[in-house]
């Protein structure tokens, strides 16, 4: 069992390393500077990630379980397809607005052919997941993993529309009309 230092000790270098991803994609990321903006030596984060695949790996499947774990929280049988594709776009907004940056799966699934291999299954597991997750609120057989799909390009490419014409604006406008379709 990791001690409640170590575990937050883990989760700083996560959220350094994570946000490094975020505005720079995995190339962004060096021991060194993760070390330094924790303020520990680069040895210790070794100590956690040995190699930076163990790090990348480890920053997307945290963020792929916090991001479905959001869209699962305070789901009810009752829910129409509409409040969960809200929920789905609120989730996107968040991730904008709570970092002012792409997600970090759009950001590592643009770089996949240069990703290490273990870190690509982790990206590619997100997306899986996420697809899967969006095509149950939709009713769940083949047709709607189309819809999902799209879905999930729609949100992903307003993201980074959104960023690099710095207007949250867009991705909130997309999640609006997403969720209209479905009344």
């Amino acid at each position: 069992m990791v001690s409640k230092n170590t575990q937050s000790r883990i989760d700083e270098i996560l959220d350094v390393t994570e946000d490094h991803m975020r505005r720079g994609g995995f190339d962004a990321v060096s021991f060194r500077d993760i070390a330094s903006a924790v303020g520990i030596k680069s040895s210790s984060v070794h100590y956690h990630f040995p190699h930076k695949s163990d790090l990348g790996k480890a920053v997307i499947e945290r963020y792929a379980e916090e991001f479905i774990q959001a869209l699962n929280s305070g789901d009810v049988a009752e829910d129409t397809v509409q409040v969960k594709i809200q929920r789905l776009g609120n989730a996107y907004v968040g991730a904008l607005s709570d970092k002012g940056t792409i997600c970090l799966g759009c950001i590592l699934g643009a770089e996949l052919s240069s990703l290490p291999a273990d870190v690509s299954d982790a990206v590619q597991a997100f997306f899986d997941q996420l697809l899967a997750w969006t095509a149950a609120a939709l009713g769940g057989d083949k047709d709607h993993l189309e819809q999902a799909e799209f879905i999930i390009s729609s949100f992903q490419g307003a993201m980074v529309l959104s960023v690099t014409k710095k207007d949250p604006k867009i991705l909130s406008r997309c999640a609006d009309r997403l969720c209209n379709s479905y009344l």
